[in-house]
């Protein structure tokens, strides 16, 4: 896809005289765990009746701009760096007085909007051109960066670049939702459920756990023999027999595993945590591990990020804006345990049993667990992770415009991650994007496909 760059906008948040410079956020426990993390490139698209070069350049442009200085203002942190002085013990969050975030402007001449929003089967490639890079200034990445493609006479995307130490799914849903917000309705006030809550005093962990977190960062760090980098992993160029799709499971198809998991296990079903999330995600398990082939004692895991809002004593406001996440692996499986005709209700019942588990283990049990298993796993272990979750409602972003169309995470081309989230027009289905070679990729949408089918 040719794209021509046509502007680059240095954003500032909205002017307050009553905030002091330097601006400094201190990193949490929950922060620190994604320090190294690649960064989260999503795009989203939004189809346009009235897109002319000359009304996208004097209506949409101008109100995209000034509603992101605007919701800059709440969501500072986005306009500053990541910082790790010589005499701290952690890095931090710094916004100076003249902080931006990058906005690119950019213009498709020969795509057809249609195609490239779809989600169906295509190059995973093809998306690469509509997400920008995140800055790094030396060992001090940014945070933010965002990219506006003008597909004229069509439509437009906005694509979104943001480092996880900010950003987790649920931040990254609530900025988006609160910048349309501003755009679409011209104030400079934010509802209270889209106002960000930025106080780090409210994440309460163990004593000294912050600090087994920072002796636990060089093992997932690339850079292992410095423990206080923060250079992030660089993007990989997208090999060209990579593809990807955007599968969707109605919420009759969820309906069905759910039936078919309390048919098919041997366990009380109140055992059974059988919510859409564990259904759907063993489902998703138990059809890439057969897609990958039939060696039956290859190691096999599944991760998932748990969010800790509510699981924290005093509970945490669901507006809180940061990393509040922690992953969760269940790991310690071969591939035989999903080859067979018993492979979805085992991963139903691992999945179950792990997400149970949560509500009984502190953080500290959890991140024990984490630690060991990071540092015990099998080499050439299949791991799969699932980001977001069918609660994830990424098609409310109106920013005056309409909903939009589609929306992709780009970044499941970097690693063996799924996407996740709420089906755009129908209430209790599911969205799934993921990236395969093609080959495993046409398996894996056979065995998917083949069971609602038949």
């Amino acid at each position: 896809m040719a794209l021509n760059v046509t502007k680059i906008s240095q954003i500032s948040p909205l002017s307050d005289s009553s905030r002091e410079y330097p601006f400094i956020l201190p990193l949490t426990f929950f922060d620190l765990r994604w320090l190294s993390f690649h960064p989260t490139q999503q795009v989203i698209f939004y189809k346009l009746s009235e897109s002319s070069r000359e009304s996208f350049y004097s209506v949409i442009l101008p109100k995209l701009e000034q509603s992101l200085s605007v919701i800059l203002h709440y969501y500072l942190p986005l306009a500053g760096h990541l910082k790790w002085y010589p005499q701290d013990l952690k890095p931090c969050i710094v916004v100076l007085p003249h902080d931006t975030v990058s906005l690119i402007v950019a213009e498709s001449s020969d795509a057809n909007f249609s195609i490239v929003s779809s989600k169906g089967l295509r190059p995973a490639k093809e998306l690469r051109p509509l997400v920008p890079e995140l800055p790094v200034s030396g060992d001090s990445p940014t945070l933010l960066s965002l990219q506006v493609t003008l597909f004229p006479n069509q439509g437009f995307s906005i694509g979104i670049v943001s480092h996880h130490v900010f950003m987790d799914g649920i931040t990254a849903q609530m900025f988006t939702k609160s910048w349309a917000h501003i755009c679409k309705h011209g104030t400079t006030a934010l509802p209270e459920d889209l106002t960000p809550f930025l106080d780090r005093t409210v994440i309460n962990v163990p004593v000294g756990l912050e600090t087994k977190m920072l002796e636990f960062l060089p093992y997932l760090s690339e850079d292992k023999d410095n423990a206080r980098t923060l250079k992030l992993p660089l993007t990989e160029e997208t090999d060209a027999d990579v593809y990807r799709i955007t599968l969707e499971l109605t919420l009759e198809n969820v309906v069905k595993l759910k039936e078919r998991a309390k048919n098919e296990t041997n366990r009380p079903h109140l055992e059974l945590h059988l919510s859409t999330f564990v259904v759907v995600n063993a489902y998703l398990w138990t059809c890439l591990v057969k897609a990958r082939g039939v060696d039956v004692d290859r190691p096999v895991a599944y991760e998932y990020a748990a969010d800790f809002r509510n699981r924290l004593g005093p509970l945490v406001p669901r507006t809180y804006s940061g990393a509040c996440v922690f992953p969760i692996s269940c790991l310690g499986y071969k591939a035989k345990s999903f080859l067979g005709e018993d492979g979805f209700i085992n991963a139903v019942e691992i999945l179950s049993d792990s997400v149970k588990g949560l509500g009984s283990q502190g953080i500290e049990v959890i991140f024990d667990l984490c630690v060991e298993r990071v540092k015990n796993i099998e080499q050439g272990t299949q791991v799969w992770a699932v980001s977001g979750s069918n609660r994830f409602s990424v098609y409310e972003s109106d920013f005056g415009w309409g909903r939009p169309v589609n929306s992709e995470t780009v970044s499941t081309d970097q690693c063996q991650l799924l996407s996740m989230s709420e089906m755009r027009d129908q209430t209790g289905g599911v969205e799934i994007g993921l990236c395969l070679k093609k080959s495993e990729m046409d398996v894996f949408i056979s065995l998917f496909k083949n069971r609602f089918e038949n």
